[in-house]
């Protein structure tokens, strides 16, 4: 097959996958660094490269799920609060082999929204890497990252934009 006819059957398959369709199965630590460099190649104004990524797995992956899950409970009111979204965040997270956190890192050079869309770029090369290897993901931007400001330490010029959840595919 030629790379144009790959690539745009690469590129027609990209969907998003959600968790409950996640097998239990591990993704190859080769095919996870694949997914992560894909996204240095993304294009970016004045070489900035904004996007910051953290891979959490294992201990670290519940500990994130923990940190949503109670930031859900004090942000939301009890009038609003539901108990199965509360658990269901904790729920999407075990089912995941990985999440990372997308964050952007402003750079002052160029406009925000170019490192934005820069960083957006990269995470669409990881949807299409993660593609290629038959690894199901989908970028979450829930309302709760907006306080996830301590938890992964950012800088003033840093904000979470998101979190790439990814695991195998289930048969």
């Amino acid at each position: 097959m030629k790379k144009e006819e790959v690539l745009k059957q690469i590129i027609e398959s990209r969907k998003s996958v959600f968790p409950k369709s996640y097998s239990n199965e591990d993704i190859d630590e080769n095919i996870l660094a694949e997914i992560l460099n894909s996204a240095k190649f993304a294009p970016n104004h004045k070489r900035t490269k904004p996007w910051r990524f953290k891979i959490f797995q294992g201990e670290d992956k519940k500990k994130l799920g923990e940190q949503l899950a109670q930031i859900y409970k004090r942000t939301t009111s009890p009038e609003t609060f539901l108990e199965k979204k509360y658990v269901d965040i904790s729920d999407k997270i075990s089912k995941s082999n990985a999440i990372i956190t997308i964050v952007v890192n402003f750079s002052g050079l160029v406009p925000e929204w170019e490192e934005i869309a820069a960083t957006a770029m990269a995470v669409q090369n990881m949807y299409l890497t993660s593609t290629a290897h038959n690894v199901g993901c989908y970028w979450s931007s829930p309302s709760m990252i907006k306080h996830l400001g301590d938890f992964l330490d950012l800088k003033e010029n840093q904000k979470c934009i998101g979190l790439f959840y990814l695991g195998k595919i289930a048969e």
